[in-house]
């Protein structure tokens, strides 16, 4: 099922990107000011996300293979929380998930969504550890804990689709789909999975 094959290509991407940040040091902090230097409160700004460019081009790009490079870099992207600590947690997870040692990796993984509940990546890989365990209501309770931060997340949106084709809620898989291919338009699966959701819907109507 299109589930187990879109899950599994963004887990492996993920994995191995949690694997490489795990293995980067800490950033040193930096130096306090002197005494005598007075601080001045930074204004608080709200840049756009490091990923803005990367979900742009991705939109924009119909070239399949070029496509795919896009949304490798993406993956890698949102599996650095810029937290060694949650890094790493990220990574023993990855390790307990890899030696089939999913209690262990359940563990890990709700220990980054209470340090960085922002993280949507934490949210993401319990998500995908929740389904493989065969708890598709609480996967799915954690995928609309991902869209909530991030919903470009096509992984995510990928994750949905294939539960919710499973449970036989066809329109609300196609809207899902939809979603997806709004995010990333050349995925040629996406687009066959919309195109066999609609005849078949189309033709439940006649």
């Amino acid at each position: 099922m299109r589930y187990f094959r879109f899950s599994t290509l963004i887990l492996a991407a993920s994995l191995a990107a949690s694997s490489a940040l795990a293995q980067t040091p800490a950033p040193k902090p930096p130096a306090a000011p002197p005494a005598a230097t007075p601080v001045i409160p930074a204004v608080a700004q709200k840049p756009g996300k490091p990923v803005d460019p990367l979900f742009d081009a991705l939109k924009r790009e119909r070239n399949p293979e070029k496509a795919r490079g896009i949304a490798s870099q993406i993956i890698a992207d949102l599996n650095d929380s810029g937290s060694a600590t949650v890094n790493l947690l990220m990574q023993w997870s990855a390790t307990a998930i890899k030696e089939k040692r999913n209690a262990a990796a359940l563990d890990f993984l709700d220990q980054v969504t209470v340090l960085d509940p922002a993280f949507a990546e934490g949210w993401n890989r319990r998500a995908t550890l929740h389904y493989t365990m065969g708890n598709p209501r609480k996967s799915m309770a954690d995928i609309a804990e991902v869209l909530k931060r991030e919903p470009r997340h096509f992984g995510a949106l990928s994750g949905m689709a294939g539960i919710l084709t499973e449970a036989g809620k066809d329109e609300l898989a196609l809207k899902a789909w939809q979603d997806y291919l709004a995010v990333y338009p050349a995925d040629r699966d996406a687009q066959e999975a919309v195109t066999k959701l609609s005849e078949k819907l189309a033709g439940n109507r006649t």
